[in-house]
């Protein structure tokens, strides 16, 4: 009887041996998937990032674009206004001509 219960202890506990080695194998493949899930997680983030940057040198290069096409909209309504009192003027002497 004394050997009968050693071979069912010895049962059990291969029996729990097993049971814990699938809840290993089992933790370790949700480990894996963790850290598999973590990489894609960091490189999506390093991706974005870099996106984020190229955009901020797309924005940066178009405002200094504006600026200069600000720049050179208030040079051209200077010259419009200068060029408007000129032809005003030579109206203005053409009409005195005429009395």
């Amino acid at each position: 009887m004394e050997g009968e219960e050693h071979q069912n202890g010895a049962h059990q506990e291969s029996g729990a041996l097993t049971l814990s080695m699938d809840d290993f194998a089992a933790l370790e493949d949700r480990i894996r998937r963790a850290v598999d899930l973590v990489k894609r997680e960091r490189q999506g983030r390093a991706l974005a990032e870099e996106h984020a940057a190229q955009i901020e040198a797309q924005l940066h290069a178009k405002s200094t674009a504006m600026e200069q096409l600000e720049g050179e909209l208030h040079a051209l309504r200077s010259e419009r206004d200068q060029v408007r009192q000129r032809v005003e003027r030579l109206l203005a002497q053409l009409d005195a001509l005429e009395l």
